[in-house]
Protein backbone atom coordinates (compact mmCIF):
# COMPACT_ATOMS: atom_id res chain seq x y z
CA UNK A 1 0.00 0.00 0.00
CA UNK A 2 0.91 3.46 -0.05
CA UNK A 3 2.25 6.21 2.14
CA UNK A 4 0.03 8.92 0.69
CA UNK A 5 -1.70 11.01 2.97
CA UNK A 6 -5.26 9.79 3.86
CA UNK A 7 -6.89 13.11 3.30
CA UNK A 8 -6.45 12.49 -0.54
CA UNK A 9 -9.90 11.78 -2.70
CA UNK A 10 -10.01 7.84 -3.41
CA UNK A 11 -7.15 6.77 -1.16
CA UNK A 12 -7.23 2.64 -0.94
CA UNK A 13 -7.09 1.82 2.84
CA UNK A 14 -5.31 -1.51 4.23
CA UNK A 15 -7.68 -4.49 2.81
CA UNK A 16 -8.53 -2.59 0.01
CA UNK A 17 -8.17 -4.35 -3.72
CA UNK A 18 -4.78 -3.63 -5.28
CA UNK A 19 -6.80 -1.64 -8.28
CA UNK A 20 -7.23 1.22 -5.49
CA UNK A 21 -3.23 1.83 -5.61
CA UNK A 22 -4.25 3.01 -9.50
CA UNK A 23 -5.67 6.48 -7.68
CA UNK A 24 -3.27 8.93 -7.91
CA UNK A 25 -3.45 12.74 -6.35
CA UNK A 26 -2.74 15.30 -9.06
CA UNK A 27 0.15 15.98 -6.98
CA UNK A 28 2.01 12.17 -7.81
CA UNK A 29 1.00 12.03 -11.25
CA UNK A 30 4.47 13.32 -12.58
CA UNK A 31 6.51 10.34 -10.57
CA UNK A 32 4.14 7.48 -10.83
CA UNK A 33 4.00 7.98 -15.17
CA UNK A 34 8.04 7.14 -14.77
CA UNK A 35 6.93 3.89 -14.13
CA UNK A 36 3.97 3.58 -16.95
CA UNK A 37 4.70 1.57 -20.32
CA UNK A 38 5.32 3.97 -23.17
CA UNK A 39 3.29 5.53 -25.43
CA UNK A 40 0.67 6.92 -22.95
CA UNK A 41 -2.58 7.89 -23.64
CA UNK A 42 -4.54 10.15 -22.07
CA UNK A 43 -8.48 10.16 -21.79
CA UNK A 44 -10.52 12.45 -19.78
CA UNK A 45 -13.97 12.22 -18.28
CA UNK A 46 -16.78 12.02 -15.78
CA UNK A 47 -17.76 8.49 -15.91
CA UNK A 48 -20.14 9.07 -13.83
CA UNK A 49 -22.46 5.68 -14.14
CA UNK A 50 -19.58 3.07 -15.78
CA UNK A 51 -21.60 1.45 -19.00
CA UNK A 52 -20.61 -0.76 -21.89
CA UNK A 53 -19.85 1.93 -24.17
CA UNK A 54 -17.56 3.89 -21.33
CA UNK A 55 -15.96 -0.07 -21.22
CA UNK A 56 -15.54 -0.09 -24.60
CA UNK A 57 -14.05 3.39 -25.14
CA UNK A 58 -11.56 2.74 -22.19
CA UNK A 59 -10.55 -0.38 -23.96
CA UNK A 60 -10.13 1.02 -27.42
CA UNK A 61 -8.15 3.64 -26.02
CA UNK A 62 -5.67 1.21 -24.21
CA UNK A 63 -5.62 -0.79 -26.96
CA UNK A 64 -3.83 2.29 -28.69
CA UNK A 65 -0.76 2.63 -26.35
CA UNK A 66 1.62 1.02 -23.67
CA UNK A 67 -0.68 2.63 -20.27
CA UNK A 68 -4.07 4.69 -20.28
CA UNK A 69 -4.46 7.59 -18.22
CA UNK A 70 -7.54 8.75 -17.10
CA UNK A 71 -8.34 11.91 -15.76
CA UNK A 72 -11.64 12.56 -13.93
CA UNK A 73 -13.32 15.30 -13.43
CA UNK A 74 -13.76 16.38 -9.64
CA UNK A 75 -17.20 16.99 -8.66
CA UNK A 76 -17.50 20.52 -8.74
CA UNK A 77 -16.18 20.44 -12.58
CA UNK A 78 -18.88 17.91 -13.35
CA UNK A 79 -21.05 19.75 -12.30
CA UNK A 80 -20.32 22.79 -14.28
CA UNK A 81 -20.80 21.06 -17.27
CA UNK A 82 -24.44 21.58 -17.12
CA UNK A 83 -25.22 17.92 -17.42
CA UNK A 84 -28.26 18.00 -14.80
CA UNK A 85 -28.52 19.46 -11.04
CA UNK A 86 -28.12 15.62 -9.55
CA UNK A 87 -25.24 15.09 -11.37
CA UNK A 88 -22.87 13.59 -10.79
CA UNK A 89 -24.46 10.46 -9.26
CA UNK A 90 -21.64 9.16 -7.95
CA UNK A 91 -18.72 10.79 -5.98
CA UNK A 92 -15.66 11.44 -7.04
CA UNK A 93 -13.65 8.54 -5.19
CA UNK A 94 -16.42 6.07 -6.03
CA UNK A 95 -16.03 6.90 -9.92
CA UNK A 96 -12.29 6.88 -9.52
CA UNK A 97 -12.62 3.29 -7.77
CA UNK A 98 -14.97 1.46 -10.68
CA UNK A 99 -12.98 3.34 -13.47
CA UNK A 100 -9.24 2.07 -11.45
CA UNK A 101 -10.86 -1.73 -11.09
CA UNK A 102 -10.89 -2.03 -15.11
CA UNK A 103 -8.39 -3.89 -16.62
CA UNK A 104 -7.36 -0.97 -19.40
CA UNK A 105 -6.95 1.88 -17.11
CA UNK A 106 -3.53 2.41 -16.05
CA UNK A 107 -3.69 5.35 -13.51
CA UNK A 108 -6.95 7.48 -12.52
CA UNK A 109 -6.27 10.93 -11.37
CA UNK A 110 -8.90 14.21 -11.04
CA UNK A 111 -8.77 17.94 -12.30
CA UNK A 112 -10.64 20.45 -10.84
CA UNK A 113 -10.70 23.20 -14.02
CA UNK A 114 -13.26 22.90 -16.77
CA UNK A 115 -11.00 20.83 -19.52
CA UNK A 116 -7.94 18.96 -18.89
CA UNK A 117 -6.08 21.24 -20.54
CA UNK A 118 -3.64 22.34 -17.71
CA UNK A 119 -3.29 18.51 -16.61
CA UNK A 120 -1.82 17.62 -20.09
CA UNK A 121 0.31 19.78 -20.05
CA UNK A 122 1.44 18.44 -16.93
CA UNK A 123 1.72 14.39 -18.48
CA UNK A 124 2.49 15.10 -21.95
CA UNK A 125 0.74 12.24 -22.86
CA UNK A 126 1.83 10.45 -26.45
CA UNK A 127 -1.55 10.53 -27.32
CA UNK A 128 -4.87 12.13 -26.72
CA UNK A 129 -8.30 10.02 -26.99
CA UNK A 130 -11.50 11.59 -27.21
CA UNK A 131 -14.66 9.95 -27.72
CA UNK A 132 -16.20 9.89 -31.21
CA UNK A 133 -18.57 13.05 -30.61
CA UNK A 134 -15.77 15.23 -30.21
CA UNK A 135 -14.66 17.55 -33.32
CA UNK A 136 -10.71 16.76 -32.07
CA UNK A 137 -9.26 19.68 -34.57
CA UNK A 138 -11.01 22.32 -32.57
CA UNK A 139 -10.19 21.44 -28.91
CA UNK A 140 -7.18 23.21 -27.59
CA UNK A 141 -5.75 20.21 -25.98
CA UNK A 142 -5.36 18.74 -29.56
CA UNK A 143 -3.25 21.63 -30.34
CA UNK A 144 -1.32 21.56 -27.10
CA UNK A 145 -0.66 17.71 -27.50
CA UNK A 146 0.27 18.32 -30.88
CA UNK A 147 2.67 20.99 -30.11
CA UNK A 148 5.09 18.52 -28.50
CA UNK A 149 4.97 15.74 -31.25
CA UNK A 150 2.32 14.12 -29.73
CA UNK A 151 -0.63 12.61 -31.62
CA UNK A 152 -4.75 13.25 -30.52
CA UNK A 153 -7.47 10.89 -32.04
CA UNK A 154 -11.39 10.28 -31.40
CA UNK A 155 -12.73 6.78 -31.20
CA UNK A 156 -15.79 6.01 -32.70
CA UNK A 157 -18.88 6.66 -30.50
CA UNK A 158 -20.73 3.59 -28.92
CA UNK A 159 -24.27 4.22 -30.47
CA UNK A 160 -26.88 3.84 -27.38
CA UNK A 161 -25.18 4.08 -24.22
CA UNK A 162 -24.78 7.18 -22.23
CA UNK A 163 -25.27 8.35 -18.64
CA UNK A 164 -27.78 10.61 -19.38
CA UNK A 165 -30.23 8.59 -20.80
CA UNK A 166 -29.80 6.02 -18.27
CA UNK A 167 -30.75 8.58 -15.32
CA UNK A 168 -33.53 9.62 -17.72
CA UNK A 169 -34.33 5.63 -17.96
CA UNK A 170 -34.46 5.53 -14.11
CA UNK A 171 -37.12 8.62 -13.11
CA UNK A 172 -38.99 7.57 -15.96
CA UNK A 173 -39.71 4.05 -14.17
Amino acid sequence: MSDRPEHAPGLPSPGQPGFFDKITPRFEVAARLASLPRPIVFTNGVFDVLHRGHATYLAQARALGGSLVVALNTDASARRLGKGPDRPLNHEADRAAVVAALESVSLVTFFDENTPLQLIGEIRPDLLVKGGDYDMESLLETALVKSYGGRALAIAFVNGFSTTALVSKIKAG
